[in-house]
């Protein structure tokens, strides 16, 4: 069941997130990694933006998390973790799915260059990868994160012409 976060899910989102991340550990530049991968005032700064996430429940438990942000002009796709232990299941794809829904914008994705796993779950949902000089664009258009990550990171839209596309 797919069903918007609380605050009461802070703590097991958190758990979520980290365990989740541990499948870059390795993948990604060694300078982008960092343990935990996102600490509680971190998490807290995401539900600050304005990141509403959403969490994948069974049997009581939170088994996967991802968050949507509304920029305006599209929405994106952000921190979308899946316990390691029940990756493989679907459940990405139902929280896409229940995320993705609700909108008519464009949506962006961000992830790591080096997270194949990941481009090719997303491209499987429908979403492209954009050529590098406009996702830079799109990266420093709607994102807050350092200019190293995005030098190391991708963006997918469901959209062939995303907002200020030419």
């Amino acid at each position: 069941m797919v069903r918007p976060s609380t605050p009461e899910d802070f703590a097991e989102m958190l758990a979520v997130i980290n365990d989740g991340a541990s499948a870059y550990k390795g993948v990604i530049p060694a300078d982008r990694w960092h343990e935990p991968y996102m600490s509680e005032s971190e998490l807290q700064g995401e539900l600050d933006a304005a990141v509403r996430f959403s969490c994948f429940i069974e049997g009581g438990r939170i088994l996967g998390v991802m968050g949507v942000q509304d920029k305006g002009p599209v929405i994106l796709i952000r921190h979308a973790y899946i316990r390691t232990s029940a990756r493989r299941r679907g459940i990405g794809g139902e929280l896409l799915a229940a995320l993705t829904q609700k909108t008519e914008k464009p949506i962006l994705i961000g992830t790591w260059k080096a997270a194949r796993w990941a481009i090719d779950f997303y491209g499987k949902h429908g979403f492209s990868v954009l050529p590098e000089p406009r996702a830079r664009a799109l990266l420093e258009a709607f994102w807050n994160v350092p200019a190293r990550q995005m030098e190391t990171s991708v963006v997918l839209a469901n959209d062939d012409r995303p907002p200020g596309a030419t």
